[in-house]
């Protein structure tokens, strides 16, 4: 997911970084060690093991689950030296874009609260989004039109509000949002020296900014990659009366036990936290050290669409969760009709999603359509996901789905830029085939 210009031009030079400031999130005791695999996958092992051996990545956890067993895999260490705690399903890796889907569901729960609906305007909840304007020349200007539509909650969650992002948007409106701190990501503490001087320093003063600039198109008429997600945080907290943060950790974290996931790692907790990683050509340099992270200070406000960092331990319990149709260990979080309408094709009629670049660690292939913050396969393909399978992936290399017909889900935990540096999602598909083709 979500790197942008900014980290392109750093990945050929090893990074110096500051040195943190204290956190002030709670810290939370280290999990208990990983339970031994349930279910042998020893196509998934070796493609484990193999990454590490021939140092694609300092350390890989893979996490994969049936209906009645969870198996995980983990080989080698949080960063390239030997030294290094060695990786497990307690490490916490940045999972940036991965961060959407569970913003997405987050929207789906107040959708089923009644809070929210989904073709409801979001200037009912940000009055400032109530008269957008359209780009008419987005290469050459800021040359606009009135806007014939509103953004809807469900343009938000497919990405076809018409809003911009600066890893894809170019031209004046680019400058714009750079010029604003429209860049709701971190990289490291010297990309954030010079980002946070620009960021907003909240949601609502990042909603109400992003509402000045023109859109690249009319909502609900194109799919485009965006800082929807990140608006949606804003809508979140207006709709539920609750911080975007005390929103999630009361109706998904705290209740699905998922007490390893943080918007900011606790200086307690960093010696579970990897460093993440550029790959320069065939050079692999440090690009956020772990002991000195831009992930131990607070961010400017939540990211919804890319500020958390947090275990393969966690991310498979909100997998399971969705898995599950909206419970996990007795506790229901949301209805099982809601999951499904969350994680179907919600896109406006008419627009079709074509996929995104590799880089931003997003999703791609034919017959795809969006859901709540994450694809959709519309069709089973041989040696694909099935129909119905969703899921996202983050700009660190992370990778997530779930298959609600076959019943499966995975988590694969990696950091280092670019996120397509190795087809690491196909050799996924490919294990897990072979394993499970070998169980029947």
């Amino acid at each position: 997911m979500t790197i942008g210009r900014w980290v392109r031009g750093s990945m050929a030079l090893a990074v110096l970084l500051a040195q943190p400031v204290t956190a002030f999130a709670q810290a939370a005791p280290p999990r208990a060690p990983a339970a031994p695999a349930t279910r042998s996958l020893p196509a998934i092992e070796a493609m484990v093991k193999t990454y590490v051996s021939d140092k694609k990545v300092p350390g890989m956890v893979v996490v994969v689950g049936g209906p009645s067993w969870t198996s995980a895999h983990a080989a080698g260490r949080t960063a390239v030296e030997a030294g290094a705690p060695a990786a497990n399903i307690d490490t916490l890796w940045r999972v940036y874009s991965m961060t959407k889907p569970i913003t997405g569901m987050a929207a789906m729960m107040l959708v089923e609260d009644g809070r929210l609906k989904l073709d409801q305007p979001i200037s009912d909840f940000i009055p400032a989004f109530k008269t957008m304007k359209v780009l008419t020349d987005p290469d050459n200007s800021l040359a606009s039109r009135p806007a014939t539509k509103p953004i809807t909650v469900r343009n938000l969650l497919t990405h076809t509000a018409g809003l911009g992002y600066t890893i894809v948007t170019k031209g004046p409106l680019l400058k714009e949002y750079e010029r604003l701190g429209i860049v709701p990501a971190a990289v490291n503490m010297q990309a954030e020296a010079a980002m946070a001087k620009a960021r907003p320093k909240s949601l609502e003063e990042f909603a109400n900014r992003v509402a000045t600039l023109p859109l690249i198109a009319e909502p609900g008429t194109k799919w485009s990659y965006s800082i929807g997600l990140d608006v949606l945080g804003r809508v979140i907290e207006v709709a539920s009366g609750m911080s975007f943060e005390q929103f999630l950790q009361k109706r998904m974290f705290g209740p699905l036990g998922m007490t390893s996931t943080y918007w900011q790692v606790p200086e307690s907790q960093k010696a579970r936290l990897v460093t993440n990683y550029a790959w320069a050509g065939d050079t692999l340099l440090p690009l956020d050290l772990a002991a000195t992270s831009v992930w131990l200070q607070r961010p400017s406000f939540p990211y919804g669409g890319a500020g958390l960092a947090m275990s393969a331990r966690d991310y498979d319990r909100f997998l399971h969760m969705l898995q599950n149709g909206g419970t996990l260990a007795a506790k229901r979080v949301m209805k099982a009709e809601t999951v499904a309408l969350a994680m179907s094709n919600l896109l406006p009629a008419g627009v079709t999603f074509g996929g995104v670049d590799g880089a931003t660690g997003g999703q791609a292939g034919p017959k795809m359509g969006f859901g709540a913050g994450g694809s959709v396969y519309l069709e089973t393909l041989p040696g694909r996901p099935g129909k119905g399978t969703y899921g996202w992936g983050g700009a660190a290399g992370t990778v997530a789905f779930v298959d609600p017909v076959r019943q499966m889900r995975g988590t694969v935990m990696v950091n280092y830029f670019p996120a397509d540096r190795f087809p690491l999602r196909e050799d996924l598909v490919k294990a897990l085939a072979s394993d499970l083709a070998g169980a029947r």
